[in-house]
């Protein structure tokens, strides 16, 4: 790697070996405040040092300033210098992480109404219908703008992942950046982070001369947002950190939030679709979806929050694209769940993502069995009754399916699994109603065939759709997924550019003198022949080559054959086993980023995801007509009325579920579920393997832990992770970190640096 240099003396003027700018764009860089710009030359630095007496000033041609930025300031590491815990300290925060798997006792709570605990913890004023955004004063605008030249100073030359990860990147670049944007006050810096990420993935696509710059740049947006959400949640703990990281993660922002009035565009909202100010918000959450940003999404306190939100146990009300049965009139705020003081029927229970996954499995489960029933029992002539239920639910299943992709846009939507299987159905399904309305009103039996015959060929769509929903996180769907983007692509290809082997073929037959023309092979049968060849399955075309030309018409199908099957195949095995080959690398990122894609999209803000098929036909014919008549108070409580009327059963079985098991226990003497029977046996001890377990049942006694805190801290002496950078001490180094005659060090077992 060409990396920043680690002789920090090679300073001439305001440059130096290290590729290290010390002014940017924010003027004079301290140490407090520094930019840091990335080289691979020395050379270069040294003559743009010498050079910029006048002209405009560049990340890597600075102003003349007698401040540098020291390496030693950057090199010091409080967490190696100062006071560690000890192993107590330790267990007590890994306890205090797992309260926010915990709720406190049923009397030292103090929750609202509808089961809301919201972050402050005290007694509650008067009941909030619509709670206002908490962080419509973030500068998110300036923030954006402000971490873009921050970025742009940073890094002059590519880069990959893995070399930003290095501990000498991470020293100079990473850490101090992380250092500089952070603001434990500000829950918007991720945010800004992923919105410049996307902006420089846009970047690379027509910037040929800096794509590869750009996409680093958008890497180290990637981990530096990465390390600052790390930070918020080792330094927040408990249930507060569990709500301050679900604020980062799920507030929305819009990244044009409080910027300067003239420079702000115009938006036209309508009053339909109104929810209170936070039209054309996003979260984060969601920038990171579309950015793809998986490594972010794969981190502990990423995955945290998403598991939280998709068990139900944080809850928030999303923001949406677009709406076919708004119902805005109540927003509640970014809280956790306490079921024990909720309603029994909570009819926002529906769109908890784990709960709307069951209920999309058992709806799909059902659309399978009314299809084979309507295709079992199928009739040219006439409608059967499983053929009109078939109609009706499959209906009210688009309506559900196209509902969802209009909530969160296209490209969320798309991210999605089994959205091709969807879309899919959705297109041959209205093929088949188009055919069979058609047939029915001319009273044609033979296009009541043919409809039947298109609605026959979705049973290939049906079943691997159900499979994909059993098994989301299995590698053969995902990596399937993927590959078969990158093989309808390359068919694709393959068909436009062997076209021109098509349609030479049949101008040489026309040619040909020694064939009639009636005769000759038509383009389907040509094409035929070509398909044969190109999967190897037949060689009538090179036999019936002579017929096109007695010499050229043989010569094209051998080439034919040769690029088609030999060449084009071993590409595409190629490329494909290549494709699977990245995603099994990294097979931890990807099937948490479908988790984290499942999540998102399962929170929904529509009225209309709360009624099963059909009833949501039914609800846009009834509720729509209200929606323009009621006021937004009373339409809300009409329509909560009917979805709890509907779904009582089911809300009546997710609150005892969820009173009993959404929120784990409060810590118990044991450390493992032990299983007794009610004669006081315990099965475990019949295992040859029980001791294995049995060992961690209960914590050690006082005097064990005692010991153990004594023994907790070792001495330790010697050269520290950073002096390995340079191999020698004549490099600058933290002065805690340099190693001093007579002096020990403690540290704590378990302290590890993590950059």
């Amino acid at each position: 790697m060409s990396g920043p240099s680690s002789n920090p003396s090679n300073a001439n003027g305001n440059g130096n070996g290290n590729g290290i700018a010390t002014s940017g764009p924010f003027g004079p860089l301290t140490t407090s405040d520094s930019h840091i710009a990335v080289n691979n030359n020395n050379n270069d630095n040294n003559n743009d040092n010498n050079n910029n007496d006048g002209g405009d000033v560049s990340p890597r041609r600075v102003q003349s300033s007698s401040q540098h930025i020291r390496l030693p300031d950057h090199l010091n590491r409080p967490h190696l210098t100062a006071k560690h815990r000890s192993l107590s300290d330790a267990l007590r925060a890994v306890r205090s992480r797992e309260e926010q798997e915990t709720l406190l006792g049923p009397d030292e709570e103090i929750v609202d109404p509808d089961g809301c605990v919201r972050g402050e913890g005290g007694l509650m004023g008067p009941r909030e219908i619509f709670h206002r955004d908490p962080h419509k004063d973030l500068e998110v605008y300036y923030t954006i703008h402000r971490i873009r030249r921050v970025i742009l100073a940073a890094i002059d030359d590519p880069y990959t992942m893995d070399q930003l990860k290095e501990p000498r990147m991470n020293v100079l670049v990473v850490k101090p950046l992380v250092e500089k944007l952070w603001d434990e006050d500000d829950v918007s810096v991720v945010y800004c982070l992923l919105v410049n990420r996307m902006q420089f993935l846009r970047e690379q696509h027509f910037q040929h001369h800096h794509q590869t710059v750009n996409l680093t740049r958008a890497n180290l947006c990637e981990l530096i947002a990465m390390k600052l959400l790390r930070k918020h949640d080792e330094e927040s703990t408990g249930r507060a950190g569990l709500l301050l990281l679900a604020n980062i993660l799920v507030a929305p922002f819009q990244p044009f939030q409080n910027a300067p009035p003239g420079i702000c565009p115009e938006r036209h909202n309508l009053g339909y679709f109104s929810q209170g100010g936070y039209e054309g918000k996003m979260t984060a959450l969601e920038v990171a979806i579309i950015s793809e940003s998986k490594m972010f999404l794969a981190s502990s306190a990423s995955q945290k929050i998403i598991d939280a939100v998709y068990r139900g146990r944080v809850v928030y009300t999303p923001t949406s694209f677009l709406d076919i049965i708004p119902d805005h009139y109540k927003h509640k705020p970014i809280s956790l769940y306490d079921p024990r003081k909720a309603p029994l029927l909570n009819q926002y229970r529906l769109i908890v993502p784990r709960t709307r996954n069951i209920i999309e499995v058992a709806q799909f489960t059902v659309l399978i069995g009314l299809f084979c029933l309507c295709m079992m029992n199928r009739e040219n002539t006439l409608l059967t009754t499983s053929e009109i239920w078939f109609i009706v639910y499959a209906a009210g299943w688009s309506v559900d399916e196209c509902s969802s992709m209009l909530e969160h846009g296209w490209a969320v939507h798309t991210q999605n699994l089994w959205a091709f299987l969807d879309i899919t159905f959705v297109i041959i399904y209205t093929a088949y109603m188009v055919v069979r309305i058609h047939g029915w009103k001319t009273g044609s039996v033979e296009e009541a065939r043919q409809a039947l015959d298109i609605l026959a060929i979705v049973a290939p769509i049906l079943f691997p759709r159900l499979a994909f929903n059993l098994l989301p996180e299995n590698m053969l769907f995902i990596s399937l997924r993927a590959m078969m983007k990158e093989f309808l692509a390359l068919t694709l290809i393959a068909v436009w550019c062997f076209g021109g082997f098509l349609l030479a073929l049949k101008w040489l037959s026309m040619g040909n003198d020694k064939v009639r023309p009636e005769d000759s092979p038509n383009p389907v049968t040509i094409s035929k022949w070509m398909l044969w060849i190109w999967f190897g399955l037949d060689g009538t075309g090179i036999q019936e080559a002579p017929a096109f030309h007695e010499f050229l018409g043989p010569a094209l199908m051998v080439i034919y054959a040769f690029l088609g099957n030999t060449l084009f195949l071993t590409i595409l095995l190629a490329i494909l086993s290549n494709t699977f080959s990245k995603i099994a690398a990294d097979a931890t990122a990807e099937i948490q980023f479908r988790r984290a894609v499942m999540t998102f999209e399962g929170v929904k803000s529509g009225a209309i995801f709360a009624y099963r098929p059909p009833f949501n036909i039914l609800a846009i014919f009834f509720l729509l007509p209200l929606k323009f008549i009621l006021s937004p108070r009373w339409f809300h409580k009409i329509n909560i009325t009917i979805v709890r009327i509907l779904n009582a059963p089911m809300l009546l079985l997710i609150a005892l579920y969820e009173r009993r098991y959404l929120w784990k226990p409060a810590r118990r003497r044991t450390l493992g579920p032990t299983r007794r029977s009610k004669w006081g046996l315990n099965w475990n001890d019949f295992s040859v393997h029980a001791d294995l377990q049995a060992v961690f049942d209960e914590e050690p006694p006082q005097e064990i832990i005692d010991k153990i805190d004594e023994e907790d801290e070792v001495e330790w002496s010697g050269t520290t992770l950073e002096q390995s950078f340079g191999g020698t001490r004549s490099r600058s180094m933290s002065p805690g970190g340099m190693a001093q005659p007579g002096v020990t060090r403690r540290r704590r077992l378990s302290s590890v640096w993590q950059g």
